[in-house]
């Protein structure tokens, strides 16, 4: 097993496509980047690249347009090769162990993006997590990931195959040093309009945290301006992404105001991450200065 210290470990998961993972990691990244805090991600998702792909096409947009923006430290995992399962396994927890490490000591957060089907890296990456965020698209066909829900009663009859990986996932991790996963259920792409579905909707997940021990949050709304900005690799955060954004205006003040709740609701240590910095930074101070010292008696 990977052990871990330092960044605070922020993981999308879902095996259900088309929920917003990518979007919402990549948004939660560049929003905390312009907060202030050193920021890594990861792609495992080795087969449809989406993430990376928006990385790319961020950095490419800010050089192309000669502007300066953050960006993250980004690793993308490629596809192991091997005739052998146990093999191919071991070159990919190699290869994400080497990722975690050359981030862990400098990135105050680290967000993984994993595919919407079960593999190696997404059990990896959901056993090390400290904060689990999983959107579910507004629609109770998108919950039958988590949870076989009574469509009149709207009972819990049984739990699925991925809210079962989500409950392994937190035994390996109590076992690995005692501490559990904050899982976030993320309601994604909500309707501008309150309808039956919505309700229950809300209720089923409600119904759903409580059985699983999650909790749940408001995500973002359905916006088409979403897919607009990935060509560009920007996010509503961004200033620049005004030229691009389909709708503009009010649409991103809004998208922006979500995010923020969002965060907000993640209950990221982002205190801690302000005093961990600071303490370094005294560290590397007291260094230099005992260096200069020391080089300060050897000259006279």
């Amino acid at each position: 097993m990977l052990e871990r210290s330092g960044a605070h470990l922020i993981v999308l998961g879902n095996e259900k496509g088309g929920s917003g993972k990518t979007t919402t990691a990549f948004h939660l990244a560049i929003q905390l980047l312009y907060q202030g805090y050193n920021v890594a991600t990861i792609d495992t998702d080795s087969r449809q690249q989406t993430f990376t792909h928006y990385v790319k096409n961020r950095r490419n947009w800010a050089r192309k347009h000669g502007v300066r923006i953050p960006h993250t430290t980004h690793y993308h995992l490629p596809i192991a090769r091997s005739d052998s399962q146990k093999e191919k396994e071991r070159i990919e927890f190699s290869l994400f162990r080497q990722a975690v490490g050359e981030v862990e000591k400098h990135a105050d957060f680290l967000i993984v993006d994993t595919p919407g089907f079960d593999t190696h890296l997404t059990r990896l990456s959901h056993s090390l997590a400290d904060t689990l965020v999983t959107p579910v698209n507004d629609s109770l066909i998108d919950l039958d990931v988590l949870a076989d829900v009574d469509p009149v009663t709207l009972e819990i009859r049984s739990i699925n195959h991925y809210a079962r990986l989500v409950q392994q996932s937190r035994k390996e991790r109590l076992a690995l040093d005692g501490r559990t996963i904050d899982w976030v259920i993320v309601r994604n792409r909500i309707a501008s309009l309150s309808s039956r579905n919505m309700r229950n909707v809300q209720s089923a997940i409600e119904r759903i945290s409580n059985r699983l021990g999650c909790r749940m949050a408001e995500g973002i709304a359905e916006r088409v301006a979403f897919r607009s900005l990935f060509s560009s690799g920007l996010t509503v955060f961004d200033p620049a992404s005004d030229e691009v954004l389909l709708g503009g205006g009010v649409s991103q003040v809004s998208a922006r105001q979500e995010y923020r709740k969002l965060v907000d609701a993640l209950n990221l240590p982002v205190r801690e991450r302000i005093e961990e910095r600071r303490a370094r930074r005294e560290e590397w101070r007291a260094r230099v200065m005992e260096n200069e010292a020391f080089q300060h008696v050897a000259a006279n």
